[in-house]
């Protein structure tokens, strides 16, 4: 026993066993593999965002002549000018009214069929979901072609209301596929509850179906109104003689665009920013017991 104690005891006493020691080369080599995803994210933000800094930053330039894409100055009256040119102007109020029509239509729509789709089971469902997105798939050009090709055999005027019409048919794709996302993780609980204490369909969906899906519609909403605003191919062919934002700076390219569509660009930008935080806020204020109270 005295034998096995003393062994013990200088077991005790002796170096401890450790691992191999990590190598300079591989504790590098983990270093740079911890480094390497938050610096190509870092890349790739940078990437995403240095346009729209550009055009932020040439909506101050003061250029001396008609083109706006050497930085000559820094002046804050593009912004006090920014509506002075009327045919811009025009063009401005042409994009916002068709977003604006094109996505109450197509956000109304498409969350009804979302809604649709979801939580009904229906004949001709699996074709329905197809043409939902041949839209999106479908390439811009083969769409205006051939909504150009419809209004023409058909002797329709090209206006306003073509482009809100054809604004229409590709926004409610994106409303759907936004919507049926957020339909699909809704808990029906909080719904049957609701019908189990007495309320009809109707007050179902408006205090508590509604609110639920109201961070969708939203959402919905936004990248409509985004795609309307934006979209060139598809006006081109359906606008006739009118004139929208993206027509008007695309025709302005070739004799210079002048800063103020920096500024109108920037003010959009900024738009489309207060959106997202509403939407965030709405999101996180429209919880499943929020809703429930």
């Amino acid at each position: 026993m005295a034998t096995i104690a003393r062994g013990a005891a200088a077991g005790a006493g002796g170096p401890s066993v450790e691992g191999p020691r990590r190598s300079p080369i591989v504790r590098l080599r983990r270093g740079l593999a911890h480094r390497a995803l938050p610096a190509f994210t870092a890349l790739a933000v940078v990437y995403l965002l240095l346009p729209i800094f550009v055009m932020i930053a040439f909506g101050f330039n003061d250029p001396r002549g008609r083109f706006n894409i050497t930085w000559q100055g820094f002046t804050l009256g593009n912004y006090a000018t920014a509506f002075a040119r009327r045919e811009l102007t025009d063009a401005l109020v042409n994009s916002v009214v068709v977003a604006v029509i094109s996505t109450l239509i197509a956000t109304s729509i498409g969350t009804l069929l979302a809604l649709a789709l979801v939580r009904t089971r229906f004949r001709g469902r699996g074709p329905l979901d197809l043409l939902i997105f041949l839209p999106i798939a479908t390439p811009e050009i083969v769409l205006g072609a051939s909504l150009l090709a419809l209004f023409v055999s058909l002797d329709v005027g090209r206006d306003l209301v073509t482009i809100v019409i054809a604004h229409v048919m590709f926004n409610i794709s994106y409303v759907v596929i936004t919507m049926r996302a957020r339909i699909s993780g809704l808990d029906r609980a909080y719904e049957e509850a609701a019908m189990d204490l007495g309320a009809d369909e109707l007050t179902t969906f408006r205090t508590v179906t509604l609110p639920l899906i109201l961070p969708g519609i939203l959402a919905g909403a936004l990248l409509a109104f985004a795609l309307s605003v934006d979209d060139f191919v598809i006006t081109l062919f359906t606008s006739g003689h009118t004139v929208t934002l993206p027509l008007w700076v695309y025709g302005a390219s070739r004799i210079g665009v002048p800063p103020e569509v920096n500024v109108i660009g920037t003010l959009i930008f900024a738009s489309a920013v207060l959106g997202v935080i509403a939407w965030t806020w709405l999101g996180r204020s429209s919880e499943p017991t929020t809703a429930a109270r």
